[in-house]
Parts: structure tokens; sequence; C-alpha cells
């Protein structure tokens, strides 16, 4: 695993294609960053701790983090030791595949997100 290309799960994409739909957000990047930090925000940890990375969504790390690829490693790296775990590449991408897909499902179950006014607000809770 690496952080160099961040690949989704098929029910991960399937969630994202109605997102972008319903909200108008047209990139997978913006989705999947949102996506991101609504799970790391959450204090629990993910119950779901493998994942298969089968759909055909995949993208690099620059892609993903854009010109923020600094504050989202460091939100990773966090996040891997608040959780106790050691600050190694597998660590790292490991916690960004399971966050990113708790989030991708945060974001697709709250009924409330249609626009992006509502996905921003959601956020601001």
């Amino acid at each position: 695993m690496s952080l160099e290309t961040i690949r989704l799960s098929q029910p991960a994409r399937d969630q994202l294609v109605r997102l972008k739909r319903t909200t108008g957000i047209k990139n997978w990047n913006v989705l999947c960053r949102w996506a991101l930090t609504l799970s790391l925000r959450e204090p629990s940890t993910p119950l779901i701790k493998e994942i298969v990375t089968d759909s055909n969504v995949e993208m690099s790390w620059r892609t993903f983090a854009g010109t923020y690829g600094d504050a989202y490693l460091a939100l990773l790296r966090q996040r891997c030791a608040t959780d106790g775990l050691p600050l190694t590449d597998e660590s790292l991408s490991r916690e960004l595949t399971i966050h990113l897909h708790r989030g991708i499902g945060y974001l697709a179950g709250n009924k409330e997100i249609a626009t992006i006014r509502q996905l921003v607000g959601s956020a601001c809770e």
C-alpha cells in the first residue's frame, strides 16, 4: 500500500456517483476530501478494517490532496499517533483508506445532503 495512489471500493464509487449527481460536485477528489475530514473528526475508529479497492476509481495523492497535501498528511499522521499506530507509509495508507470509506458512507447516508450548501452545513454542525 502507498499514499501515491488512492483506490476506492465499488460500493464507495457507487455512493460517490450518487453524491456527485445530487450535490452537483463534479470531481471525485473534492467529495473524497470532505469524506476524509468528516471521518477523521469522529473520535471512534472505523469498524471496517479491510476494504477491497476493486472499482475503476483511482487518483493520485496529488489529485486527492491538491495544494493542501501537507495538511491532509498531517491530519493522517495525527490520527495514527492518536490511535497508537506506527507512522509508516503502510499504516498511513491504511488509515486513509478506512477513513475515506467511512466518510463516504457518512456522506451517502445523510439524506439531508442534496446540495453543496447542505454539504457545507453538515460539516459545520
